[in-house]
């Protein structure tokens, strides 16, 4: 799309009742071009769509509606191919195709704004473009789905800490753990495709109280958003409302602090400190005076454009917060914070799936992590070991608060600590204990759905293989 002449202020479609050209600062300010021109389709898709409804009703003749439909053809190949021409009086994405349809098929291209006006124009046009946009999206989410569901097949049954506080807590496979994030976006794809349904369609509502033309806005709405879709019911709400594109941007922000917390994980294991695992040269990046540097910017800036996209929805939010009832400027600035938040969630995903298809873990690091005498991981099964046999749980905590404490003084684990020492703590216990104190034996134990067992993992990781299409592809790989 290219440009002719200086942006400055105008004489364009609306200036009919003043006099002289808008000042040149309220047209910098008043223009939104350089943002909603990226609902082009969507504005010639509803402008056909008004047009074709227009002649069914007979509000406009059937051969002026053929021209204006060509016309608005040819206006989208225009755009498709880049060559359609900004000029100066082109305040929004609106006025541009309108005006060039006018020029392309003459007066009859001021005829299609019959029976609407550009505030239920502008949102229908975003909520078209919220219709299609889990194409986009969700493709991407599943992306980073299916190479977190790779990971856990290659390395999943590897053993680490399970963190709480960020302390060592209990044995968790690293396949539990990977899995965690699947469910979390496989939730926030469901909430973002869900601001893309089944909200009604504001086309024909008119500038606030109603079309004055006996307008077809069932077929309007259908033509757009398939069958079933359906018009909304009041004019005032339509043109004013936004609540489904806040919806749809608290949806990316929940998506980005999903991405955000993965980023974190994928900080700290990649630290020396941890070192459970390391990212590939091409999704790492290097210091500019410290040459020894591997850093995760990556994954830093996975957390840093979480804050985009939160500040997005901030945006949206505080946006609507005092506005009357009705259409008003103000909400020309929604697109710019939503389309920031798409662009930002969609980098994120790219990112993220980028770094986790460059990933090594180390399995003897996890574990040593785990072996750790200092860290006591196997606490909590030696206190189960005791509820088992019918001891009351607190009595069994305290217990074995007495175990670790011993096993400190010793500087040893506390599957180290001889018989005597666990019977000193409680009289229940004896040898079989320690079958109990292995980490294989701890996550084995938690087989209640959503625990860690390796039956359960290797289930979930089936069943996210086969939703994921990742089956299949294995399938189709050992056949070739």
């Amino acid at each position: 799309m290219s440009e002719r002449g200086p942006v400055r202020g105008g004489k364009g479609l609306l200036r009919g009742r003043f006099s002289g050209e808008v000042h040149p600062a309220l047209d910098r300010i008043n223009r939104s071009l350089p943002v909603d021109i990226r609902l082009w389709r969507e504005d010639v898709d509803g402008s056909i769509a008004h047009a074709q409804m227009l002649a069914a009703r007979r509000i406009l003749p059937a051969a002026a509606v053929r021209r204006i439909v060509a016309g608005l053809k040819k206006v989208r190949r225009e755009l498709e191919a880049g060559t359609f021409v900004v000029k100066p009086s082109d305040e929004d994405v609106h006025m541009a195709v309108e005006r060039r349809l006018t020029e392309l098929v003459g007066p009859d291209g001021g005829r299609v704004h019959t029976g609407r006006s550009r505030n239920d124009q502008v949102a229908s046009d975003v909520r078209l473009f919220l219709h299609r946009l889990p194409d986009q999206v969700t493709p991407a989410l599943r992306g980073v789905q299916r190479a977190l569901v790779r990971l856990a097949r290659r390395d999943g049954d590897a053993i680490l800490p399970a963190y709480t506080h960020l302390q060592r807590g209990q044995p968790v496979l690293l396949g539990h753990h990977l899995l965690a994030y699947v469910e979390m976006l496989d939730r926030d794809e469901r909430r973002l495709a869900a601001a893309c349904r089944d909200f009604p369609w504001p086309l024909g509502a008119g500038a606030a109280t109603g079309a004055a033309y006996p307008v077809d806005r069932v077929r309007t709405a259908r033509a757009l958003g398939g069958r079933g879709a359906e018009p909304s019911r009041n004019s005032l709400d339509s043109v004013s409302s936004r609540d489904q594109l806040t919806q749809w941007v608290a949806g990316a922000a929940q998506a980005a602090v999903t991405l955000s917390r993965l980023g974190e994980d994928l900080v700290l294991w990649t630290t020396r400190e941890f070192g459970f695992a390391r990212l590939g040269d091409a999704v790492s990046t290097g210091s500019s005076i410290m040459p020894q540097k591997r850093n995760p910017d990556g994954a830093e800036l996975l957390r840093g454009k979480t804050a985009r996209v939160i500040g997005a929805l901030n945006t949206l939010l505080t946006l609507q917060k005092g506005l009357p009832l009705g259409y008003n400027k103000d909400l020309q600035e929604d697109k710019a914070a939503f389309f920031d938040a798409l662009d930002t969630l969609l980098a994120m995903l790219a990112v993220a799936e980028a770094m986790l298809g460059d990933l090594r873990f180390d399995r003897a690091r996890m574990r040593a992590a785990v072996d750790d005498p200092t860290g006591f991981l196997l606490a909590t099964e030696a206190a189960d070991w005791l509820a088992k046999r019918g001891v009351p749980f607190r009595e069994a905590h305290r217990a074995v608060g007495a175990l670790v404490q011993a096993a400190e003084e010793r500087g040893v684990a506390l599957e180290a600590l001889p018989l005597d020492v666990f019977r000193q703590a409680h009289p229940r216990y004896d040898r079989t204990v320690y079958r109990a104190l292995t980490p294989e034996a701890a996550v084995a134990a938690r087989g209640a759905i959503g625990g860690t067992a390796p039956k359960n993992v290797a289930k979930e990781l089936a069943r996210w293989e086969a939703t994921l299409g990742l089956a299949r592809r294995a399938r189709r790989a050992r056949k070739r």
